[in-house]
């Protein structure tokens, strides 16, 4: 199949550790969409853009902020930003849980999600992967050998899909999916010959008001004095989510500096 991709670059929000950055480019690419037909029992109205839903409650329209996204008849509507919050450097236990989604409006905190949407009619099916591009690197570091934190681990788990829709849900990777190996696609979600058709989320992790019977990832942050910490930019409550988390090896040094890498979220059509 000829397969045209559409590319968009975002710049995450940074990921603060105690007293070092880390930040990531997203790039998106989905495949062409070029034809209709098949059977199927949803019936999708085009559109050419599908507002953010909630990931819990995917009848609820949010409002996360701006996120990357592509077009298309298949797409991805949004993606949250992965970040993480302030700690300490340690030698030992080096465990980092992400932030949750937030929302402006009355919307609670969520687990970290992507939308999708397939409009081509037929529920012909479609893959995404997920790559880091490189490891977490710094090139300010003077010491050529000490740039990347070598052997740094990105892990997603909890994943689950949810629509309004009532086709048939798509195959989430539901084992952690532990990127170790730079450059190589990492299924996440599939949706074979009939489903995956209109608007789906896939999440990782949840809140405890879920009532898809999902596990409970989020925990409200608080500083040393037992206070709530609170975003700035939505003016709410910081929640982490544990169901992704960066582990460092104990034997990897750390500088206070800004790492960087690139993740590529890839959605293709399989028929």
């Amino acid at each position: 199949m000829m397969k045209k991709r559409f590319f968009m670059r975002s710049l995450l929000s940074s990921i603060i550790l105690g007293s070092f950055v880390m930040g990531a480019t997203q790039t998106l690419a989905t495949s062409s969409a070029d034809s209709l037909g098949g059977s199927g029992s949803v019936t999708v109205d085009k559109t050419d853009i599908t507002t953010p839903k909630d990931p819990e409650n995917p009848g609820n329209e949010v409002d996360p902020g701006p996120g990357p996204s592509t077009t298309g008849d298949l797409r991805i509507d949004f993606v949250s930003s992965l970040r993480f919050g302030a700690t300490k450097i340690t030698e030992t236990n080096r465990v980092y849980n992400s932030l949750a989604q937030l929302f402006y409006g009355d919307t609670a905190a969520r687990g970290y999600y992507i939308q999708i949407t397939d409009q081509r009619g037929g529920n012909q099916g479609w893959n995404l992967t997920l790559t880091q591009d490189t490891q977490f690197s710094s090139s300010i570091i003077q010491d050529l050998d000490s740039q990347e934190l070598t052997g740094a681990v990105l892990s997603f788990d909890h994943g689950w899909a949810n629509s309004v829709f009532s086709g048939e849900t798509p195959t989430v990777t539901r084992d952690t999916l532990a990127i170790d190996a730079m450059g190589t696609a990492y299924t996440v979600a599939t949706a074979t010959s009939g489903q995956g058709g209109g608007t789906w989320t896939i999440a990782f992790g949840a809140s405890e008001e879920n009532v898809s019977d999902q596990e409970n990832t989020l925990t409200a942050l608080t500083d040393a004095d037992g206070q709530a910490l609170i975003d700035s930019t939505f003016n709410k409550p910081v929640y982490d989510n544990s169901a992704i988390q960066l582990s460092v090896p104990d034997t990897t040094k750390i500088y206070p500096v800004q790492y960087t890498t690139t993740l590529t979220w890839t959605l293709e059509a399989t028929a």
